[in-house]
């Protein structure tokens, strides 16, 4: 079946927000720990939710509680000026539009941030859904939020790919019937996003516009 739509993951695919979560991580777990961690484990589990990477530094409750705080408090006081959208993707969302795609975002950062962010570097014009991570009971890597991004989209999973910078993205995809794209210019290395068994891998938004469109 031809592509109707494409569901994107927010952070990592669209967002350029690698060095603000990073900052984010360091100031929550210096506040809350007295200590950081290495770069690598801090950002693990970007791709799922905030309160689940948290319990990869605590196993107690009130800690994993005032970690989340933490970041947020951190994350908010700096989010406008810090992010920016990858090379060439508000020109390659326009194409996608132009042909006809519909087109959406199935983030773990909850709703309100994410439209924020994507309002400041012009990808919102060109969306039909977000789904949050407050949007939809269960998150990445479970495939139900993107259940609901195509319900919104009126798609069936057969008709849309997602597109992701990590391997949970390509998990939840893969579970809800999609085609997936793995991206490279995000958190992950390939090697650990082939792992997962992506439908293609891409390494700039050119290629993927020109891969969608051969297949619409």
């Amino acid at each position: 079946m031809y592509i109707r739509g494409i569901l994107f993951d927010n952070d990592g695919t669209l967002v350029d927000t690698y060095d603000l979560m990073l900052s984010s991580f360091l100031y929550a777990t210096k506040k809350v720990l007295g200590h950081t961690l290495p770069e690598d484990v801090l950002m693990h589990g970007v791709g799922t939710t905030l309160e689940a990477q948290m319990w990869a530094f605590t196993d107690d409750p009130g800690v994993q509680k005032q970690l989340v705080d933490a970041y947020r408090e951190h994350n908010l006081a700096v989010h406008d000026k810090v992010v920016k959208a990858f090379d060439g993707i508000v020109e390659g969302m326009a194409k996608l539009q132009e042909a006809g795609l519909a087109l959406g975002v199935v983030t773990a950062k909850r709703h309100a941030l994410a439209w924020r962010g994507l309002e400041i570097v012009g990808v919102a014009p060109y969306l039909q859904c977000l789904v949050g991570a407050d949007d939809c009971e269960l998150n990445k890597p479970d495939p139900a939020p993107i259940r609901v991004g195509l319900e919104m989209l009126g798609l069936e999973s057969e008709e849309c790919w997602y597109v992701g910078d990590s391997p949970y993205d390509i998990q939840a995809g893969n579970a809800a019937g999609c085609a997936t794209v793995a991206v490279l210019w995000g958190v992950f290395d390939e090697e650990a996003l082939r792992a997962e068994k992506p439908t293609y891998v891409v390494s700039n938004f050119s290629e993927l516009v020109a891969l969608v469109l051969q297949n619409q």
